[in-house]
C-alpha cells in the first residue's frame, strides 16, 4: 500500500494540472467529477471494497460497497491523510475535519466533513451505502481527493468526540480522481 500512495499522490497532482501561457503548471478549476478508493484491508482483516464520489447537482453521491465485514454496523469515515501504509491505517490521521466543527451525523449541518455515518453489513458481510453528501466536495478546502476513506469494526455513535467511539479501522483507502 506505501507504494500505491506515492503513485495515487502524482496523479492526483497531476490530473488537476494545466499549463499556464508561461508554461507552469497549475490547477485547472471544477475539473474533478468523479473520485475512487479500493478499500484494502487492515492488519488481521479481510475486509476489501470499492467507494466512489460523484459530483452530483446536490452535492457528491457516494457508493461503497464493502466485503468481508462481520454483520451489523461499522463506522464509516474519511481520514485527513491519503495514506494508508500503517499495519492499523493509523497513518491515515484523524477525522477530516476542515471547518473544526463537532463530530456528528451524516444528515447534521454541524459535523465534520468525514462523518458519513454508518455501513450496515448483512449476514453475509456484505455492506452497500448510497446516499448525496452536500458538506464534502471534489476539489477547494472540503475536498476527498488525496484523503483516506476508512470502515471502522464497531458503529459510529455519532456524538461521541472526536470520532464516534467506532474502534480500529478493518479498511483503508487512499481516495484518487478517477476517470470519466
Amino acid at each position: 500500500m506505501k507504494t500505491g500512495f506515492l503513485t495515487m499522490a502524482l496523479a492526483v497532482a497531476w490530473a488537476g494540472a494545466v499549463r499556464t501561457a508561461s508554461g507552469a503548471l497549475a490547477l485547472s478549476p471544477a475539473t474533478v467529477t468523479r473520485a475512487v478508493a479500493m478499500l484494502s484491508p487492515t492488519e488481521a482483516n479481510s475486509v476489501s471494497g470499492m467507494v466512489t464520489f460523484t459530483r452530483v447537482a446536490t452535492g457528491v453521491r457516494i457508493v461503497a460497497d464493502v466485503t468481508g465485514l462481520s454483520p451489523g454496523l461499522h463506522g464509516f469515515q474519511i481520514h485527513e491523510f491519503g495514506n494508508c501504509g500503517a499495519r492499523d491505517a493509523s497513518s491515515s490521521g484523524g477525522d477530516f475535519n476542515p471547518s473544526r466543527m463537532q463530530h456528528g451525523a451524516p444528515d447534521s449541518q454541524f459535523r465534520q466533513a468525514g462523518d458519513l455515518g454508518n455501513l450496515f453489513a448483512d449476514a453475509s458481510g456484505r455492506a452497500h451505502y448510497d446516499r448525496v453528501d452536500t458538506i464534502i466536495l471534489l476539489e477547494g478546502p472540503n475536498s476527498v481527493v488525496g484523503r483516506a476513506v476508512t470502515v471502522h469494526q464497531r458503529p459510529d455513535d455519532l456524538r461521541s468526540q472526536p470520532s464516534g467511539n467506532v474502534g480500529p479501522a478493518v479498511a483503508c483507502g487512499v481516495i484518487g480522481i478517477a476517470s470519466q
